[in-house]
């Protein structure tokens, strides 16, 4: 029997429309008396901006948008009050900065998806999310201690170490990237370590179908979410396994790539995203991110709107071991050097984690020369391979993802 984490994951569809009619215009009027909005959302009346229909007469932001916004007003580019309000401040690539809170409970929304995922107050949960400057770590510590669990800040990294604490302290469940709770289990396996982790939930990369296998053949529940820095959970897997359930906190559109136009139900396009959360009035978001709505309700009983997941980008901006890398990271890198004509960024698979392999079109001939700038600029650290000027495609494409999804 299927228990929830509250009544709002099964309301019809008319209480949940009902619902909307009063917290969506209340949230846009919200937005209204923040700076960021004025240019936009400034003649708008609140009142008439009741359905996900009615949003979509209303401008997209884009983190293009709020990056611009952010530098000519720092830190939040007027989107938000004032940082004071605030207990975190975060800096994703971009730069952007991201607010966060522990003032109210699961401030980020990914409780929900803990208790789907079946995590609960007598879990050990080992957070292997990073907790430098980005807000991953604490948006799934947040959650956890929503449901009552402890939790081991674990971060990233020291494998051999994360493997000993798992051992030591018992942990049962395991929040992070898809790959990283592999290389916790083998070296736990090669040391020989016994483990006790039968949950885990993640986020950050592709959960590839034989990983899932892999960790079930472990005994261990593996299910993902769909979150993103600056909008916190999004959506999220139940154990039915069908597709991933839309968060009761946010409104999700499906539109054509680069506007702000509804497709057809069924169709792939761009995610775009409209929070309720009443500190960070983020509405029509566009995340970039491609997916699909799908059609009737979920197997487990929760009722709201279903996407097929990550489906691809809107734009070349792809996530590599859990970070995202954007063209204009890539352009920052060329800028740096002279002597560069062009780059090309390759994500790619070993195994069961990512790799970045960094083409590089320059005279010289050490890749050692660039290895500072690719970790500093790209804030990742990858194969670098020198190549000769003009023998990269002229195709526009600047990060090229080869990883087979469906592996």
């Amino acid at each position: 029997m299927t228990h929830f984490y509250d009544d709002l994951e099964t309301r019809s569809a008319d209480q949940r429309a009902k619902d909307l009619t009063t917290a969506l215009p209340d949230q846009i009027a919200r937005a209204q008396r923040m700076e960021g909005y004025a240019n936009t959302l400034g003649e708008v009346d609140s009142f008439q901006i009741k359905t996900p229909a009615d949003l979509a007469r209303l401008p997209v932001l884009r983190k293009s948008d709020l990056s611009a916004a952010q530098k000519a007003h720092p830190p939040f580019g007027g989107f938000t009050t004032g940082i004071s309000q605030f207990s975190h401040v975060f800096q994703s690539p971009g730069p952007i900065y991201e607010p966060g809170s522990h003032d109210s409970k699961d401030w980020w929304r990914f409780a929900r998806f803990l208790h789907a995922a079946g995590f609960d107050s007598g879990d050990v949960v080992q957070n292997c999310f990073s907790y430098h400057l980005t807000p991953a770590g604490i948006m799934f510590e947040n959650g956890a201690t929503a449901i009552g669990a402890g939790v081991l800040p674990a971060g990233t990294g020291q494998t051999e170490q994360q493997a000993q604490a798992a051992h030591d302290i018992g942990t049962t469940a395991y929040a992070g990237t898809p790959d990283y709770l592999k290389a916790i289990l083998d070296k736990a396996d090669e040391i020989g370590l016994p483990l006790r982790i039968k949950k885990a939930a993640v986020g950050g990369g592709a959960l590839f179908p034989a990983m899932r296998a892999e960790y079930a053949d472990r005994g261990i529940t593996c299910l993902q979410c769909y979150a993103t820095a600056d909008l916190g959970n999004i959506a999220y897997e139940s154990t039915a396994m069908e597709g991933l359930i839309v968060d009761e906190g946010v409104i999700v559109e499906i539109v054509t790539p680069g506007t702000g136009d509804p497709v057809p139900d069924g169709e792939v396009g761009e995610v775009i995203v409209t929070t309720l959360n009443p500190d960070y009035p983020l509405i029509r978001f566009a995340t970039g991110d491609m997916s699909a709505a799908m059609p009737g309700q979920s197997p487990c009983g929760r009722t709201n709107m279903r996407i097929k997941g990550w489906m691809g980008r809107a734009d070349q901006t792809t996530k590599i071991k859990g970070m995202f890398v954007r063209p204009e990271q890539v352009a920052a890198l060329v800028a740096k050097h002279p002597e560069i004509t062009r780059a090309r960024v390759i994500a790619a698979r070993d195994g069961a984690q990512d790799t970045m392999r960094v083409q590089i079109e320059s005279p010289e001939g050490s890749a050692k020369a660039y290895a500072a700038s690719v970790s500093d600029t790209l804030k990742l650290k990858g194969q670098i391979e020198i190549v000769a000027p003009g023998s990269l495609p002229k195709d526009g494409i600047v990060i090229e993802d080869t990883r087979d999804y469906d592996a």
